[in-house]
């Protein structure tokens, strides 16, 4: 994979004397490497969104929406080889990163339909010679970050949301996976997108944001990552006054009640949790199960993720990949280790797997206590967490203790404690009897500490539109 930057439509490398590096997280050896951009290359990178823009936004709906289609069935088209670059970079099986790549493509093409839906409203006026309207515009060019752990999902995501509203992007990919994100960047310019409208830049990432927050010429920051870094990132937007959506961590709770096909829950929760290798935003984390069906449910957990094949990406037996990197190696090792100290019984897994790449085996937990490291802080791999309720107020106390509230799930057959759930547990996403957490046609976002703004459908495209009101009187 040749690694470079994209601005101003041409692929080109960076200007700074520094590399960085894309590792193979299966065996730990490099893909490439690239040079990273010096402040002078995101400037270009801005200048060519901020000269796009004034064309972009008066390109049509229905243009901007078939080159948007386009884009979509490009991605459809070219699905092998970008799944095989996420497999390549992520560690993500090749099976699973085959379906993230579809899920990107249906984000340009839900992107391309809402395109022609950016309605705006009249007012019925006060006097018969005035007319009120609203109007929607797109907020200007916009600045995105997006982590390594969607490689295809997030950045088409932002790119598709932000073009279908009229707005220019410059995006800085992660860098670990800064192939997949230059497949979509090719895609975009294959689709035939004017150059500008999309730029791509990869380096020093607080350099880069800096850079960028700064930039009176961008008007939003849209960011997915940590709530830590998130919140750095709201702050620096709003000194001048850019509108920011942030999509930040979460730890989320899964409420079990007894009146479940045990089974079949089972079953969806373990694939669920261990999906990615637990590397997901959204993964299920904290089992809240009721106390009957606690004992029975943690035997057949502990069993199931036993028999998970942990291995290759590219074999097709294999059902959970490496983790990413070193880091979040090291990170899982000591969150487990915490728990051995604090006298917590882990029920399986807890270890490394052999020495090349950066395996870990799906790893159980029983009955953590509140102040472990595993119930405080989002462990973003392959630890699930199962502890027992006996009345459902405890367990939805549990699942709103953290400050987080990005996606929570229950799985219940009574119609009164489901309505109780949805209504109760404070979370931006809250799926009943169900684990898909995030679609192209449904917003998706987090309160609290989990973020600001909406990502995906209807509401995913107004984040990057502005309302202005119009009022027109006759001429005297």
């Amino acid at each position: 994979m040749q690694y470079s930057q994209f601005i101003a439509g041409e692929f080109r490398k960076g200007t700074s004397d520094i590399h960085f590096t894309v590792i193979n997280p299966s065996n730990g050896q490099s893909l490439g490497e690239c040079a990273c951009a010096t402040p002078a290359d995101v400037e270009e990178a801005i200048a060519a969104a901020s000269e796009a823009f004034r064309t972009w936004r008066k390109t049509s709906a229905m243009e901007r929406s078939a080159l948007l289609r386009r884009a979509g069935s490009l991605m459809r088209e070219r699905c092998v080889s970008m799944a095989e670059q996420i497999a390549r970079e992520l560690g993500k099986p090749f099976a699973e990163a085959q379906k993230e790549v579809v899920t990107a493509a249906e984000m340009f093409e839900w992107a391309s339909e809402e395109a022609r839906r950016v309605y705006g409203r009249t007012i019925p006026a006060r006097g018969a010679d005035i007319t009120q309207t609203v109007l929607w515009e797109p907020v200007g060019p916009v600045a995105a970050f997006a982590g390594w752990n969607a490689p295809a999902i997030t950045p088409s995501r932002k790119i598709s949301g932000a073009l279908a509203a009229g707005c220019t992007i410059v995006i800085k990919p992660s860098e670990e996976t800064a192939g997949v994100a230059l497949h979509i960047a090719r895609i975009v310019q294959d689709a035939g997108i004017p150059d500008g409208v999309v730029n791509m830049v990869f380096g020093d990432p607080g350099e880069i944001a800096d850079i960028l927050c700064a930039d009176p010429r961008i008007a939003m920051v849209t960011f997915t990552g940590a709530t830590s870094v998130g919140k750095m990132i709201g702050s620096k937007a709003a000194l001048t006054m850019k509108r920011a959506t942030l999509e930040l961590g979460g730890h989320a709770p899964v409420v079990v009640c007894d009146d479940v096909d045990l089974e079949r829950v089972v079953r969806m929760a373990v694939a669920t949790k261990y999906r990615n290798a637990g590397q997901v935003c959204t993964s299920p984390t904290r089992f809240l199960v009721q106390a009957p069906i606690f004992d029975a449910f943690c035997e057949r957990f502990v069993d199931a993720a036993q028999a998970i094949r942990v291995g290759d990406p590219f074999d097709s037996a294999t059902q959970m990949g490496p983790l990413k990197n070193q880091r979040r190696l090291e990170s899982i090792d000591r969150m487990v280790q915490d728990a051995r100290q604090r006298g917590l019984r882990v029920a399986t897994g807890g270890e490394r797997i052999g020495s090349e790449g950066f395996f870990y085996k799906p790893t159980v937990i029983l009955q953590p206590t509140l102040d472990s490291d595993v119930s405080t802080i989002e462990p973003f791999g392959p630890i699930a967490l199962i502890s027992p309720f006996d009345q459902l107020d405890d367990a939805i106390t549990e699942a709103n203790r953290l400050p987080f509230g990005l996606a929570a799930y229950a799985y219940t057959n009574n119609l009164q404690r489901a309505h109780r759930l949805i209504h109760e547990i404070d979370a931006g996403v809250v799926c009943i009897n169900e684990w898909q957490a995030s679609l192209p046609e449904t917003p998706f976002g987090g309160h609290k500490d989990s973020g600001l703004g909406s990502e995906g459908g209807i509401e995913g495209v107004q984040e990057f539109l502005r309302i202005k009101c119009v009022r027109q009187g006759n001429a005297t």
